[in-house]
């Protein structure tokens, strides 16, 4: 196993408690956010969004597979940006959206269902990527995501 912020980093694993953080070098690119967290079930679409953020460059991402574990992330440390997937296993993700909207935290719902992905009114204005997403769209959310922050 690779050392954390050694090459490209280890990969997002899902351990017993539902979290594992994962850093790789900043390769210095302005407007990405440094700290990225997904929450997302499915470990292969986990894995593949957490190789691609950190071949944006982006410092460390975390990785989610439920409500609980993704808003035990947030109380742990605060991440800049966070990307969630609507439908996890057996539940919503809007409580997490809830969270990182009152603490003013930028995120986009990824969804495989378009606009019948049920998002509240609340939250309509938030980005949306579909699943699959390009490589490109991924990395334009996460820039303008950084922007809001700034």
């Amino acid at each position: 196993m690779r050392q954390p912020g050694v090459g490209r980093g280890p990969s997002c694993r899902f351990q017993p408690h539902g979290l594992l953080m994962v850093s790789a070098p900043c390769n210095g690119r302005p407007a990405l956010p440094t700290d990225v967290l997904i929450v997302e079930d499915d470990p292969i679409i986990a894995l593949d969004f957490e190789d691609t953020i950190l071949g944006f460059g982006v410092k460390t991402v975390r990785c989610a597979p439920s409500v609980a574990a993704a808003l035990a992330a947030i109380a742990a440390r605060t991440p800049d940006f966070a990307l969630l997937d609507v439908s996890l296993a057996r539940e919503k993700s809007f409580a997490v959206a809830e969270q990182l909207d009152a603490l003013k935290i930028s995120f986009a719902f990824v969804t495989g269902y378009g606009s019948d992905a049920g998002v509240p009114a609340a939250f309509a204005h938030r980005p949306r990527l579909g699943k699959p997403c390009t490589a490109e769209a991924l990395e334009a959310t996460l820039r303008r995501g950084a922007e809001e922050r700034a």
